[in-house]
């Protein structure tokens, strides 16, 4: 199927979804310039970035050095033109790498999916949180309810704290102001945190026996390596705790790194767990 043609509106004509129904010009005009630098094959002046996109030079000067304070823009010495930084590189090798993770991690998430009945979670670490790229839902009537796009303080998680086993002890140290208690089972001090990530780095996998995030879940995670043996996400499985009970996670935990080891293999892992 052709993809349908995408209509063009001028800025500040009306669309369906933006707030006031309008859309902000001096963005569209930042973006622009992005656009043409980054289709520029030689740093750019002022006036000629201007006379290009017919913006007036004081505009234009403005947008760089917005640009430039956010680190998407660089001045080239000695005659004041401007490139682009890797910042812009940066973005869209996350969104590759995450598109590229979502498509190859499919099959061993169906995989797990049968193997187990239960819900079937995909993530990827940002920040302090986890964000929940892909899912499948268990093939039970009571089962973990989360949303693609969702996120969650990562330290109440498994695939969160899968991830983070594979992250510098003092990684954790910018959890400490943002400890907050969900259930009565959340940790609440780094010290305890540690503790569980010590225990996932030494088992291969993290383990929640009882909800930390959402009260009644319980979940069993692990990291998935990439090509360079870096850590690019996690995979996890849950489901209600009044099921799956600690032997089950146990049991559960082989199949979640089998798929994890799996989606490794496929983004080009070769190394050992």
């Amino acid at each position: 199927m052709r993809d349908r043609p995408v209509a063009v509106r001028r800025a500040g004509s009306r669309v369906s979804g933006v707030p006031g129904g309008r859309m902000d010009k001096a963005f569209i005009k930042g973006l622009k310039l992005l656009e043409t630098l980054a289709l520029s094959e030689t740093p750019r002046g002022v006036t000629d970035l201007a006379t290009e996109l017919q913006f007036t030079k004081s505009n234009v000067h403005r947008l760089l050095a917005t640009l430039q304070s956010q680190g998407y823009v660089r001045q080239v010495p000695p005659h004041s033109t401007y490139e682009l930084t890797t910042r812009i590189w940066e973005l869209g090798s996350n969104v590759i790498r995450r598109m590229d993770l979502i498509k190859v991690a499919r099959p061993a998430m169906i995989k797990l999916a049968d193997a187990t009945g239960e819900t079937i979670h995909l993530s990827v670490l940002d920040d302090i949180d986890v964000v929940y790229v892909d899912k499948i839902e268990g093939a039970h009537h009571i089962r973990a309810h989360t949303s693609v796009g969702a996120r969650a303080p990562a330290y109440t998680v498994a695939t969160g704290k899968a991830m983070l086993a594979h992250m510098p002890d003092t990684y954790l140290e910018r959890f400490r102001p943002h400890l907050k208690r969900y259930t009565e089972t959340t940790r609440t001090t780094i010290e305890e945190l540690r503790a569980d990530i010590e225990q996932a780095r030494q088992q291969g996998f993290a383990a929640v026996p009882h909800g930390e995030w959402r009260e009644g879940i319980a979940a069993v995670a692990c990291a998935i390596l990439g090509r360079s043996g870096e850590m690019v996400g996690a995979i996890g499985m849950s489901g209600p705790d009044s099921r799956i009970k600690r032997k089950q996670l146990k049991q559960f935990s082989v199949d979640v790194m089998e798929a994890a080891r799996t989606i490794g293999l496929a983004l080009g892992y070769t190394g050992g767990r």
